[in-house]
Formats: structure tokens, C-alpha cells, sequence
């Protein structure tokens, strides 16, 4: 079986922010930064070159593919911000609409900018997306 290519590393989260050469990208990073940390009560790590992740859980599908991967998370994409969350959980669907402009795949919600999307409602989504995980 494949081995999971995301992995928590050694690398420096404040060397992979310090890398985020647009400004305001750089700011919003360290925002959802912050949100994270305090949700999650752990501090982030870096899953493979790009993810800054926060803990981990140890997930097994019925393929029996199983690894660990961190709970929650987000990475600075070329054109958005990527933040990871688990695919399901009760309060997504009434907060998603009141977020802002956003799009919103199965697992990976995608913003371009935090100017974009209600600070406050991020926060729930990211709350409320790690007590489903407990």
C-alpha cells in the first residue's frame, strides 16, 4: 500500500511564513496562525513542505489505507489560502453561507484573502470542525 506523502516534519513554521513574500498574504497566514493555536490548543507543525498543521489524528478508511494526518490545517496556495478541515461536521452547513466569498471542496475550504470572509464565522467553522473530531 502507498505511503502517506504528508507527513508532520521538522521543518520551522516561522521559516515557511517568513518564505510568504506577499505582504498581506503573509498577515492573513499568521491570523488563521493564531486561530488555530488557540482552538486546537497545540502549537503548529509543518505536514510535508507546505501545511502548517495543527495535532493529529490517526485515520483508517474501509480500503484499509490508513496514517496521520493533522486535524486541522492550512497552507499558502498560489492563488488562495487553503484551510483544511474535516470533510463533515454538524455546523458547516449553516456557517459556510455566512462566511464570505469562498469556495469549498470536500475537505478544503479556499479563500483568496481574509478581507474577503467574516474572521468570526473562519473561527466557528474551525471551533466547531474540531469538537467533531473528539
Amino acid at each position: 500500500m502507498a505511503e502517506n506523502k504528508t507527513k508532520e516534519t521538522n521543518a520551522s513554521v516561522d521559516d515557511y511564513f517568513a518564505s510568504i513574500e506577499d505582504p498581506v498574504r503573509r498577515s492573513d497566514c499568521l491570523i488563521i496562525d493564531k486561530l488555530m493555536t488557540k482552538a486546537c490548543k497545540k502549537p503548529p507543525k509543518m505536514w510535508g513542505p507546505g501545511i502548517v498543521g495543527y495535532g493529529s489524528i490517526h485515520y483508517k478508511y474501509e480500503s484499509g489505507r490508513e496514517g496521520d494526518i493533522c486535524m486541522i490545517g492550512f497552507s499558502s496556495r498560489k492563488s488562495d489560502i487553503s484551510v483544511y478541515l474535516p470533510a463533515q461536521f454538524p455546523e458547516k452547513e449553516q456557517l459556510l453561507p455566512k462566511l464570505g466569498k469562498h469556495k469549498m471542496g470536500k475537505g478544503c475550504l479556499s479563500i483568496r484573502k481574509l478581507a474577503d470572509v467574516d474572521e468570526k464565522i473562519l473561527e466557528q467553522l474551525i471551533v466547531s470542525s474540531l469538537k467533531s473530531l473528539k
